[in-house]
C-alpha cells in the first residue's frame, strides 16, 4: 500500500485557493493540475507499505496526534520544486513554519511501524496545485501567485491516505486522528 500522513485545510481554505489558481488553470503547457479533492499538505509520505504494518502505524499516528497541539495555519503564496526555472510541482505555501515538529512525529511513527521509504527530505509544507513531467519554466506563474495570502485556519486532525494511482489519482482516508486542544490559561 503506498501510504501518507497529512493534514487536510478546510473547505474554506480550498475555495480561497482555488479562486487564486483559477485564471492560470490550462493556461501553461505541459501542466497538469491537480483535483481538488486531491488536495492535502502532506506531513511523512511512507511510500509501499507492507498491510501488516498498518496497524501499528495507525497507533503511532495516533500517538502522534495527541502529543501535538492543534495549529494555526494560513496557505499563503506560491513556489515551485525544484525550482520555479525548472519546475515539476507548483505549490501554494504555508505561512510561517507551524507543521514541522508534528511532519517529524508523523516520519518518526513510519519509521518505527516499519516504513522503510519514508521520505527524509528537508520537510516544506506546501499543497500541490500541479505537475509537470518535463522541467516547465513556471517563473511567471510563481510570481502571479506570490501575492497570495489565504485566511488563517486550523489544522485540527492528522490523516492517513492510501494513495491510488493510475490514470486518476485517489487518496482513501485510513483513518485520522484529532490533535490536542490547546490549553487555555
Amino acid at each position: 500500500m503506498r501510504l501518507f500522513a497529512a493534514v487536510v485545510p478546510p473547505e474554506e481554505a480550498l475555495d480561497e485557493v482555488e479562486r487564486a489558481v483559477a485564471p492560470y488553470v490550462g493556461q501553461v503547457p505541459g501542466l497538469r493540475w491537480a483535483g481538488r479533492p486531491t488536495w492535502h499538505v502532506t506531513l511523512a509520505f511512507y511510500g509501499e507499505v507492507p498491510e501488516r504494518a498498518l496497524p501499528d502505524l495507525q497507533v503511532r499516528l495516533e500517538r502522534a496526534a495527541h502529543r501535538h497541539t492543534v495549529l494555526d495555519v494560513a496557505l499563503a503564496g506560491a513556489g515551485a520544486f525544484s525550482s520555479a526555472r525548472r519546475a515539476r510541482v507548483l505549490w501554494a505555501g504555508v505561512a510561517g513554519d507551524p507543521m514541522t515538529r508534528l511532519a517529524d512525529s508523523a516520519r518518526a511513527a513510519g519509521r518505527r511501524a516499519g516504513a522503510v521509504q519514508t521520505d527524509e527530505k528537508r520537510f516544506h509544507a506546501h499543497l500541490t496545485l500541479a505537475r509537470a513531467r518535463a522541467d516547465v519554466d513556471l517563473r511567471e506563474l510563481v510570481e502571479s501567485l506570490a501575492g497570495f495570502a489565504g485566511s488563517p485556519w486550523r489544522a485540527e486532525r492528522l490523516h492517513l491516505f492510501r494513495s491510488h494511482t493510475g490514470p486518476q489519482v485517489r487518496y482513501e482516508s485510513l483513518g485520522d486522528w484529532a490533535l490536542a486542544p490547546v490549553k487555555q490559561g
